[in-house]
């Protein structure tokens, strides 16, 4: 029996890759693996996985040589704005080759980043359109941002130079304004951007009363490392926040999906100051239009009640004179009233008096008596009862024209 030995059996695997597979051929997959060696090479791992449940369809391990690898990288970085990193989906022509000692790789000769912008792209629109069908995409835009946004708190990297340009930004401005920043520390490049954020959002809201708004601010960095505000958690997060959000984190081509999501984007961390001291000048500007108008209206109403004033005091006279003919002629109606009611009173009153003197003098003892009638006394008091007469007792007895005088005998 004729038998190859293992190192036989590569090279004839290897001859008949390099006779069946002798081209250059374009791949799609997702690099699960970049490793940068020492020397300058590049090895990365190469997947497929289903569109549905996520298992893994096919592997493969590439190499990038270093003389490749050096033009390759930035070319696509800058193109794309995407770190070349494990995660992402590429287009790479690769070679298939086959060595005895190490089995089979691929090497990679060319990328296009097109295809991996495409894919971004994609990523980006199911994000949002997923954040539009929980209906929270345009939340945070909705909220109106504080006339005087002067408590702001800073989400960004720990001694970075954007968060150090945006406060001298703030506290250079050339109107005077406070502003009272307070940095909430987080990784703005890699892949502890979406932990780090969101932890600092959750810090902020949990003291959400003592801010007016949020910025998140990321200076200097490669364009390539602006992957980590593309996730749907962070995007979610920020959607939802209670507060406005500013985003300024260095790049003025592309807008991450964090952008689109944000109350307010902006290019840079100091155009997020310089956007913070315009809305407070904005709100002076404004002031001083009120307190304008207000001075203006309080002139001209102070203007208007002087000219009425004046009206008042020219016609003064002639109302005090017509005041002055109505009182007399209303005291005259007065005076004429009383006479007449005071003479009309007179006759009343004299007519009753008439009436009473008639009625006393038809009630008066002299007038009794003239109709027959006497008074008798006894001691000089009038005798009511006759039983009360003792038997000797002297009485007097008067008429209308003289007295007698008589003694009791009996009773």
């Amino acid at each position: 029996m004729e038998s190859l030995s293992l190192y036989e059996l590569g090279r004839l695997i290897r001859l008949a890759l390099n006779q069946g597979l002798p081209d250059a051929y374009w791949v799609q997959a997702e690099l699960s693996e970049v490793r940068e060696a020492y020397n300058g090479h590049c090895y990365i791992e190469l997947v497929q996985k289903a569109e549905r449940g996520n298992a893994l369809l096919a592997k493969a391990r590439g190499t990038i040589w270093a003389n490749i690898y050096k033009m390759l990288r930035p070319y696509f970085e800058n193109a794309t704005g995407q770190r070349f990193a494990a995660g992402i989906k590429v287009l790479l022509q690769v070679s298939v080759e086959y060595h005895e000692q190490y089995g089979l790789s691929l090497t990679v000769h060319d990328i296009d980043p097109t295809y991996t912008l495409g894919d971004m792209a994609r990523r980006r629109r199911e994000i949002l359109m997923q954040l539009e069908e929980e209906g929270v995409l345009t939340l945070n835009k909705e909220l109106s941002m504080p006339l005087l946004p002067q408590r702001i708190a800073v989400v960004s990297a720990a001694g970075a130079a954007g968060y150090g340009d945006f406060c001298d930004q703030l506290m250079s401005n050339p109107y005077g304004f406070v502003f009272y920043p307070k940095l909430f520390p987080a990784v703005m490049q890699g892949d502890r951007v979406e932990e780090t954020v969101i932890a600092a959002l959750d810090r902020i809201a949990a003291e959400r009363d003592e801010w007016d708004v949020v910025v998140i601010i990321r200076g200097g960095g490669a364009t390539s490392d602006l992957s980590g505000f593309d996730t749907y958690p962070l995007a979610a997060n920020c959607a939802q926040f209670p507060l406005p959000i500013i985003t300024g984190i260095g790049h003025e081509r592309d807008d991450t999906v964090l952008d689109l999501v944000a109350h307010t984007r902006v290019k840079t961390p100091t155009a997020a100051a310089e956007y913070l001291i315009a809305t407070l000048s904005d709100a002076a500007a404004a002031l001083d239009t009120l307190v304008a108008s207000l001075t203006a209206n309080l002139t001209e109403c102070i203007h208007r009640e002087e000219a009425r004033l004046q009206q008042i005091a020219t016609r003064l006279p002639s109302l005090l004179a017509l005041v002055h003919t109505r009182q007399l002629h209303r005291i005259e109606q007065i005076e004429s009233r009383l006479k007449v009611a005071g003479a009309h009173s007179l006759v009343e009153q004299q007519h009753r008096l008439q009436l009473i003197e008639k009625i006393i003098e038809g009630a008066s003892p002299a007038h009794i008596l003239q109709r027959g009638y006497s008074i008798t006394r006894c001691d000089g008091r009038v005798v009511r009862n006759a039983a009360s007469l003792p038997v000797g007792a002297v009485l007097t007895t008067e008429f209308a024209d003289g007295q007698v005088s008589s003694s009791v005998f009996s009773v």
